[in-house]
């Protein structure tokens, strides 16, 4: 899984590559006389009236450059301005028929270029290219307004990327060795190969298609008495109630069948979980150091009455 930094660097290089092919950095675009920031600018004024600062703020245009945009376009007959009647402060802004004529002039001199550059590739490679320009959008979209986390059963596959991600999160939160690990991976292992239906469970948080955490809900010698084991939360999803939801929907299961008792094994050093196990009504029935995944620490368990 590519890291932020990998991440960065691939669009940046993409920018780089598109803006070279569909010639945003020649001095004018498509060869029409106008920058690409003119252009913006007539293709937004349409034949409808707009107002300077709308167009200033959905462009993200500082006004002291539309401004003088404006004017030149006005020098040159292809803007109208008159007052707003709304508010007397505003311009109204609209194309005028030359200015009409110019932004038709435009867009076909635009759908040319594309078309030149797309016309080799064939009907279902532009159907895969089209699909992909959606995808990304939607998932700018989303990075830019996040969706709420949903929480999912396990599936093929999420076991090994839980100890994978919780392994790595705690040697870099905690500095846990690969021990730490090797425990996730027992866990794990247990999990898939003892696995009963209807009696071991697991949820997976995912927040705008990307895992957001995890809880497990794991059988003992006693049907009376559920474990919750490997709790997590990913720290870019903190804050958002999300590792109370997990501890709530394990509590729910497992009263649903038939336990009497939860119980949990976590270390004090881990102080966020332990504030969760206390707000759910855990209390902590034991506790012990030990020296473990190279660090020395305080063992507890805590235990729930259903």
């Amino acid at each position: 899984m590519a890291g932020l930094d990998d991440t960065i660097e691939a669009v940046r290089a993409f920018n780089r590559d598109y803006t070279r092919r569909i010639g945003l950095l020649d001095e004018t675009l498509t060869g029409s006389g106008y920058t690409l920031a003119e252009a913006r600018v007539l293709f937004e004024l349409g034949a409808a009236g707009r107002i300077a600062r709308d167009i200033a703020a959905d462009l993200r245009l500082d006004p002291a450059y539309l401004a003088r945009i404006l004017d030149r376009f006005v020098r040159k007959g292809l803007v109208a301005r008159s007052r707003s009647e709304g508010d007397g402060r505003a311009l109204n802004l609209s194309l005028t028929p030359a200015g009409v004529t110019e932004r038709e002039r435009l867009q076909a001199l635009s759908r040319s270029q594309l078309g030149a550059m797309l016309g080799g590739l064939a009907p279902r490679s532009r159907a895969r290219l089209v699909s992909a320009m959606g995808e990304v959008s939607s998932l700018l979209d989303r990075a830019t307004a996040p969706s709420a986390p949903v929480i999912r059963p396990h599936r093929i596959g999420d076991i090994g990327m839980v100890i994978s991600r919780q392994a790595a999160l705690y040697a870099q939160e905690h500095g846990w060795d690969i021990g730490f690990e090797a425990l996730l991976a027992e866990i794990g292992a247990g999990f898939i190969r003892d696995f009963r239906p209807g009696r071991d469970f697991c949820w997976i948080a995912e927040r705008n298609d990307a895992v957001a955490g995890s809880v497990f809900l794991v059988h003992t010698d006693d049907d009376s008495v559920g474990k919750l084991r490997m709790l997590y939360v990913e720290p870019s999803a903190r804050g958002l109630g999300l590792g109370n939801r997990l501890v709530d929907t394990c509590m729910a299961q497992a009263r649903a069948i038939g336990c009497r008792k939860l119980v949990l094994w976590t270390n004090d050093i881990l102080v966020s979980a332990r504030r969760i196990y206390e707000a759910a009504g855990f209390r902590l029935v034991q506790q012990g150091r030990h020296h473990s995944f190279g660090k020395d620490l305080v063992e507890q368990t805590w235990e729930l009455e259903l």
